[in-house]
């Protein structure tokens, strides 16, 4: 745990009992939800396309030793939007019953996004097994939706039972606009933002509105911009690239807390260092590449990704043997 929240003890038991523990978690403010380091976690595969939660259990054990505080399930990280909804239940269920035990209690969030809302809808059910602490939820997909249509969307998950944080990811769909982000945070079913946009002026827009409320939580994904994003006042940050290197993201983190502002710039370096996996290989497969060289996690992708070539993945080795004393091991 990286010592910004206290964990909510019991948060550990059966991921499908309905327990006074699971409406603990349910009833933790934004803020301390997102604080710390999230890993958007890679969704291992024993075949591809096919969730393992065995496959992941060495990579879970890995993360939490390193320090990251939660998870968040299938996101762009963890390949989501590609994998049918029958095939999350008893993945988000299983990994964030290990997660709780590895962690006293660290927060689950699982993103539902879909193209439409009753996707969404029938994707939050899916998953309440895991009794998540927040499901995630971006702007429909695929069409272009007025303001009204998109504040809606995020309106019908207030009868779910679960708290909603907004995901923007402006790449993958609509963009959460200014005017959507003062509407957004009025909803008291949403409890936070994870933006992904790399957008600084709206990143602080959304900082602006979520200050509003003393528990609507803000979280930064654009990893580049991490400490970027702690400086104009993030409570957490959610980097992809923390899959491999969660020391890092963590150093980042404390150091940004304790005001060592020096290994704070440094800890930055080294994610930026790794991230240049992708000019080998853009997205997950160069992450799974890298992490099942380690013993972590398959190589396997869900389809129409393909995993990595040989050539590929000799390259994305060669790249990052200089940093290998900085990425996670089993």
């Amino acid at each position: 745990m990286d010592g910004t929240a206290a964990p909510r003890r019991g948060a550990g038991n059966c991921a499908t009992s309905h327990n006074g523990a699971a409406a603990e978690r349910r009833h933790t403010d934004g803020r301390t939800l997102l604080s710390g380091v999230i890993v958007p976690l890679v969704t291992p595969m024993d075949h591809p396309g096919e969730p393992s939660a065995p496959a992941a259990a060495p990579l879970l054990a890995a993360l939490a030793a390193a320090g990251a505080r939660g998870l968040m399930l299938f996101g762009s990280n963890g390949e989501g939007p590609l994998l049918p909804t029958a095939q999350l239940g008893d993945f988000a269920a299983r990994v964030a019953e290990r997660w709780r035990e590895l962690t006293d209690g660290g927060p689950v969030l699982v993103n539902v996004t879909a193209p439409g809302t009753a996707e969404a809808l029938e994707r939050a059910e899916a998953v309440r097994p895991a009794e998540p602490d927040a499901l995630v939820l971006s702007p429909p997909l695929y069409f272009h939706h007025r303001h009204d249509e998109i504040v809606a969307h995020y309106a019908a998950l207030a009868g779910v039972g679960v708290p909603v944080v907004a995901y923007h990811a402006p790449r993958y769909g609509n963009p959460l606009t200014p005017a959507l982000l003062d509407e957004l945070t009025g909803l008291p079913h949403l409890v936070g933002i994870k933006d992904s946009s790399g957008d600084l002026a709206l990143f602080g827009h959304a900082l602006a509105a979520a200050r509003r409320r003393d528990d609507f939580g803000v979280s930064q994904g654009a990893e580049r911009q991490a400490l970027d994003a702690l400086r104009l006042g993030a409570d957490g940050v959610v980097p992809g690239v923390a899959n491999l290197a969660p020391g890092a993201a963590v150093e980042l983190f404390r150091a940004h807390r304790d005001g060592r502002d020096g290994d704070a710039r440094r800890a930055q370096q080294l994610l930026d260092e790794v991230l240049a996996l992708h000019t080998v290989r853009p997205g997950v497969p160069a992450v799974k590449a890298v992490l099942a060289e380690r013993g972590l996690c398959p190589p396997h992708v869900a389809a129409p990704l393909a995993p990595c070539s040989d050539a590929e993945r000799t390259a994305l080795l060669d790249l990052l043997a200089p940093l290998d004393a900085h990425l996670v091991r089993a």
